[in-house]
């Protein structure tokens, strides 16, 4: 009996970056939770983002953001990992060298930037629904950090290169789409954030299912037997899943939860 389902969002539920959900998914949601089935939003956004988008449902469901590195549910943070600051600081300026990457670091509750694209601090407020704060100075921001990415509207994987290959020892670092790489302390990802919830849940792997699209979802599906990768998905997600739903756009997700 399935007791777990946890989703990506960009790529799985809605497209990358977009705040548009099909409603019958929160009916679906509530649906199952009254059968006993709990449901977790796993995202590579802060939770800020993920309250809004859930907005409907916000206090049924659990939120598995910033990769992992946030897990709680609304208004409530459960368990938290910080990057230590001095590498992240170091992190900032190997970043600054290479002008294509804009930085986007994220404390538990605000996520700040010093960039002067305005285009993008809109995108991330009016599309993601983001809580950021300009900044003049990263380097200067006194607060708690769980994750630090970084952005190009293409290629992001190609230009982050470098710097993947210098912290990939010290950072988990991982792709989550064509325009963001994320990385998150050591040791976090979607997947030990679902094993931390199983644990909290006494919920065994053959008892969740998951869903998912990019890089940073493939140790979600390993920690689940029921491991959906929808359509769209990249072929090394597809290969790391058990089944294949339906394309976001054709509301994968949604049918396979019908079903249930």
């Amino acid at each position: 009996m399935i007791k777990l389902i946890a989703s990506d969002i960009d790529g799985t539920l809605v497209a990358d970056g977009s705040s548009q959900i099909n409603p019958e998914i929160y009916t679906e949601i509530l649906r199952l939770r009254s059968k006993g089935i709990q449901f977790a939003a796993a995202s590579g956004r802060q939770w800020f983002s993920i309250d809004r988008l859930f907005a409907p449902i916000r206090e049924k469901i659990f939120y598995l953001s910033d990769n992992g590195a946030y897990i709680g549910c609304h208004a409530r943070n459960l368990f938290l990992t910080e990057i230590d600051r001095t590498l992240i600081m170091e992190m900032i300026e190997d970043a600054r060298k290479e002008n294509e990457l804009e930085i986007v670091l994220s404390g538990p509750d605000v996520v700040y930037l010093d960039t002067k694209n305005d285009e993008l601090c809109h995108w991330l407020t009016d599309s993601y629904h983001f809580a950021i704060k300009r900044v003049d100075d990263l380097t200067k921001v006194e607060d708690k950090f769980i994750k630090i990415a970084f952005y190009r509207k293409n290629q992001v994987e190609t230009y982050g290169r470098e710097l993947r290959e210098k912290y990939q020892d010290q950072l988990k670092i991982t792709i989550s789409g064509e325009m963001w790489m994320d990385c998150m302390a050591h040791g976090v990802n979607k997947g030990q954030a679902i094993k931390t919830l199983q644990e909290s849940l006494e919920i065994h792997p053959e008892e969740t299912m998951v869903f998912g699209d990019q890089l940073n979802d493939i140790e979600m599906l390993n920690q689940a037997y029921y491991s959906f990768a929808v359509g769209n998905a990249r072929p090394e997600v597809k290969k790391a899943a058990r089944f294949l739903a339906d394309t976001n756009v054709n509301d994968g997700v949604l049918k396979i939860l019908r079903l249930l």
